[in-house]
């Protein structure tokens, strides 16, 4: 292999020898077939709900013509509407708090110096990543079960803990990578100047900071918008969430309507993917 740099940018250029030459990986036989195929294997089940969402016909295999019937038979349902609601309540709710957890867990462990076990709390709040969902779930439902015997206390607070915890690794990676990349310089300027520690932090550190922190927000957004797992456990009567609804619809059949609907929960997924890779692009 080989690496190679031109101008002031660092460009890595992969090669592989064959044939006692090396040659780019991108010109080896048949990438282009792969990764196409591949592309087409992530991407053609979505493109044939979106498509299959503006069919006019209830069947969802049999095209008739273009309709805009079951997104407006989606907008009128009050089981959507009410599950909709839910899922935005649960995921604002939860986003907030886990993103307000993981920035303070970011600038403990990026900004407050070395100091014993800091690779280990690190790891500690990233290991959740690593473990299968189903036994974060398992494991969450045992620990809530016992609390509600022990307190009593029922309600969609609960699921609401729940999405908030599985969601502060995913808010932390990118504040953590955001203050990583944040020269200290203007800290250490702003001190210097007898600014004290919460001056520098709202007036330096929070601006340069805010971009990490939205887009960590809008990624645990969405995983709170979208998870099953957890939220088919943890929910108890009446905390039907919007991907919980759609489940329960599928197992009566698959309509259009259905179809609609996970068109839009694609619809505003990608509007927050892309504006967190929008954030993550900002220096």
């Amino acid at each position: 292999m080989a690496d190679h740099s031109h101008g002031q940018g660092r460009v890595r250029r992969i090669f592989w020898p064959i044939g006692g030459r090396d040659r780019e990986l991108r010109q080896q036989p048949l990438f282009d077939v792969i990764a196409w195929f591949v592309v087409f294997l992530l991407y053609a089940p979505v493109a044939v709900l979106v498509i299959y969402s503006f069919n006019d016909n209830r069947s969802v295999v049999v095209w008739t013509e273009f309709s805009l019937r079951w997104y407006q038979a989606a907008l009128e349902n009050e089981g959507i509407r009410k599950a909709a609601f839910l899922s935005l309540q649960v995921a604002v709710t939860s986003t907030i708090i886990a993103t307000t957890i993981a920035t303070m867990a970011a600038l403990a462990t990026t900004r407050g110096g070395p100091f014993k076990g800091r690779s280990a709390s690190i790891a500690l709040i990233n290991q959740p990543l690593m473990i299968p969902e189903i036994v974060t779930a398992i494991a969450t439902l045992s620990l809530f079960s016992i609390l509600r015997k022990l307190t009593g206390i029922n309600g969609l607070g609960w699921l609401i803990l729940a999405h908030t915890v599985f969601c502060i690794p995913f808010a932390y990676m990118p504040i953590r990578a955001r203050l990583s990349d944040m020269s200290e310089i203007l800290e250490l300027a702003a001190s210097d100047l007898y600014a004290t520690p919460m001056r520098v932090f709202r007036h330096v550190t929070l601006p340069l900071l805010a971009p990490g922190i939205l887009a960590g927000a809008m990624l645990a957004f969405v995983v709170s918008l979208d998870d099953v797992i957890i939220t088919l456990l943890i929910a108890g009567p009446g905390e039907t969430t919007l991907p919980i609804y759609i489940l329960g619809q599928i197992r009566r059949g698959v309509t259009p309507e259905v179809n609609a609907v996970s068109t839009i929960l694609i619809g505003v997924t990608i509007l927050l993917v892309g504006a967190l890779f929008a954030l993550q692009k900002r220096k």
